[in-house]
This record gives structure tokens, sequence and C-alpha cells, in this order.
């Protein structure tokens, strides 16, 4: 197997990926860096771990830089993974042995867990038109909604072995020959919804998409994305435009205009939500402490 670590800024952590990746038995580890200006990969050069760096003098996003890496390798096993990511022992086995078990099975992914120690839900389906307004708008405000919920299969699904629509992009194996046989990801999204994309691919090519809980990896988000947030957010609305005018079909089709409106204005909303955010987190605070004061919160 061989691993493509896509880093941009990703400080400390990327020498800890390699260097954990390697502890688990991947026999080639390239990393691929996005122009990074933190010292990650100086402190990375100071480790002792073996890998290979390539460095395209750019910013390629994580699809292009994944392909560069992804093209570097003819191992029959591709890992493409953020370097924010700690994988527990024994899982990158399972992944293996599940791809081992089954041939039809182009791509397979683990269970992610937070910071916190919660399963961040993956192994989702592809949102019909409907289920993606639902999930859209009614999830800012109401996480739990049904729409939500169906589409990231919450609860037990996310403790059970299973074929899916598609697995998160941030630790994902790949056959080799079937993520070559798509072309890899579409470098058209510079971030998110790639992995969505690429996994829509492999099902219309023939391939399946497993998502395998036995397989656990820690990972500690927004490493290098919490530094530009509305850049960010700007990203993966346009990718969730791109993905929908190429996924739509017949009457969904007509709509589009209405959905590129939408998706506008869920970015407004979006980026008041972020701006606002530490003023409310303030006034919420501010109102606990006056309540232990006046004694309402005392048992």
């Amino acid at each position: 197997m061989a691993a493509v670590v896509v880093n941009y800024n990703a400080g400390a952590a990327l020498a800890s990926c390699v260097e954990n990746l390697t502890a688990e038995g991947v026999a080639e580890v390239l990393v691929v860096d996005n122009g990074s200006a933190d010292g990650s990969v100086a402190l990375l050069r100071q480790s002792e771990t073996g890998f290979r760096l390539i460095e395209p003098g750019r910013n390629l996003g994580y699809g292009g830089a994944a392909n560069l890496g992804a093209r570097a390798t003819s191992e029959p096993y591709l890992l493409i993974c953020n370097p924010d990511l700690t994988a527990r022992p024994g899982a990158l086995a399972a992944l293996v042995k599940r791809l081992d078990e089954d041939d039809s099975i182009g791509l397979v992914g683990p269970m992610l867990r937070d910071r916190t120690g919660e399963v961040y839900p993956s192994g989702r389906e592809f949102p019909g038109l409907a289920g993606a307004i639902g999930h859209a708008f009614v999830g800012l405000f109401w996480g739990g909604n049904p729409w939500t919920r169906r589409y990231r299969h919450l609860g037990s699904d996310q403790h059970a072995s299973r074929e899916a629509d598609w697995v998160s992009g941030a630790f994902m194996v790949a056959r080799k020959l079937a993520f070559d046989s798509v072309g890899g990801f579409d470098e058209g999204y510079f971030m998110y919804v790639e992995d969505v994309d690429l996994c829509w691919r492999l099902h219309r090519a023939g391939w399946t998409v497993w998502y395998e809980p036995a397989a656990a990896v820690d990972h500690e988000q927004g490493v290098s994305t919490s530094r530009h947030p509305y850049r960010m957010l700007l990203a993966h609305h346009s990718s969730m435009w791109r993905f929908a005018a190429r996924t739509a079909q017949g009457w969904e089709r007509a709509l589009l205009p209405l959905m590129a409106v939408g998706l506008a204005a869920r970015l407004l909303l979006s980026w008041a939500d972020h701006l606002l955010r530490p003023v409310r987190d303030e006034l919420l605070a501010r109102a606990n402490v006056g309540s232990h004061a006046r004694g309402e919160f005392q048992p």
C-alpha cells in the first residue's frame, strides 16, 4: 500500500501522521505539500521516518494534490488522507482485508472519530434534491432533522459494516485500478465534495464503495482549513453547486437556477453565523455566569 498525505499548513500534525502510517505498515508514504508556509515540512524533515516529498510549488487543492501523489506510485492499494489523522492499531489491516475479500469494492472508508471521541458520519447516501434542500437549510438550525439523519446515516448505521454511496475523503483506501479507471479526483473541485464526486463516478463505472467501522481513525478536524473560514465556506458551496449541476437528472435540471439562488443564500447565512458566533457564545457565557450568581443552577 502507498499513502498520499495532502498537506497544507498542518504544523506538527504532518510528522505525526507520517510516523503513524509507517508504524501501521504503509510501504510507501508520499507527502504532497500544497505550498505550506508554517514550517510543517521542515518539521517532517527532522523526523527519522521514511517518506517521499512532492512539492508542486503551488496549491493544487485537495484532489489535484492527491492525483499528483497517486501518479507517483504503482502500489495496488492507495490510501489518501489529510495530515491531521491517526489510524488506530489494525485500522489499515481491516481496510485492506475488506478490499482483499471482494474484488468489486473500489474504495473503502473507516469509522472516523473527532477529538471528543464522537463518530463523524461517513458512509453516507447521495441525497436527492428534496433531501439535499432539507439538509442544507434546516440543518443550519436543527442538526437532528430527519433529512440530515437520513443523509448521514446517524445512529447504529455508523457501527455497521455496509455498502455506502460515499465515504469521507479525509481517509480512504482505494483500489488503484478503480481510482485510475475513473481518472482519480475531479480537479475542478478545489476543496470539498471531491470525495462525493469520486464515489459517484466509481458507482457509475460499476465499482462498489464500502464503509468499514472495524477500522477506526481519529481525526483532528480543521487543522489548516480553520485559518480561512470564509474562503473555505465559499469553496464548500461552490463544490456543492458543481456536484448538483453534474448529477441533476430530468426534472431536477429545471430546478438548478433555484438551487443556485438557494446555495448563495445559504452561503450568506453560513458567513453570518460564523461572524456572529463569538458574540453569541459570549452572551450565552455571560448569561450563565449571571444565572450562577443568582443561584439558579444550585442543586
